[in-house]
């Protein structure tokens, strides 16, 4: 299976906010970057806003050439 195209984001953020974010992705045993994702992903659901499929998910019909 090839490995899905990610974006990379890049941001600053208070420290003490990292610090809790760690702490969340460890209780969750997830990498912080996967964390992240989870947040946003959540945030958007509970506000209805659509996330875009990825493009792997729009070509992959399950059937392998």
């Amino acid at each position: 299976m090839a490995a899905s195209k990610t974006a990379t984001l890049t941001f600053r953020i208070d420290p003490g906010l990292k610090e809790a974010l760690r702490l969340a992705a460890n209780l969750e045993h997830r990498s912080i970057a996967n964390m992240v994702e989870v947040l946003i992903r959540d945030y958007c659901e509970q506000r209805g806003i659509e996330i875009p499929p990825s493009d792997e998910a729009e070509n992959n019909s399950g059937v392998r050439s």
